[in-house]
């Protein structure tokens, strides 16, 4: 269970990541999730540190995780 949260963690951490490569370089066009929901796109920047923030908070809180 532990293993399974921190994989969740990270891959919100690397879609906010690469969603910041993708604001500022236009790098990443096709991996991003944020820019396919039509809502979201609009405040991408904002969404996107919010993923990193939450991705880093799931994997510090999944050692909290006794397995």
């Amino acid at each position: 269970m532990k293993r399974s949260v921190e994989t969740v963690g990270f891959l919100v951490f690397a879609q906010g990541a690469g969603g910041l490569l993708h604001e500022w370089t236009g790098w990443f066009r096709l991996w991003t999730v944020v820019r396919r929901i039509d809502f979201l796109a609009d405040r991408g920047l904002f969404v996107n540190i919010v993923l990193i923030v939450a991705g880093a908070a799931v994997m510090i809180a999944a050692d909290s995780i006794k397995s």
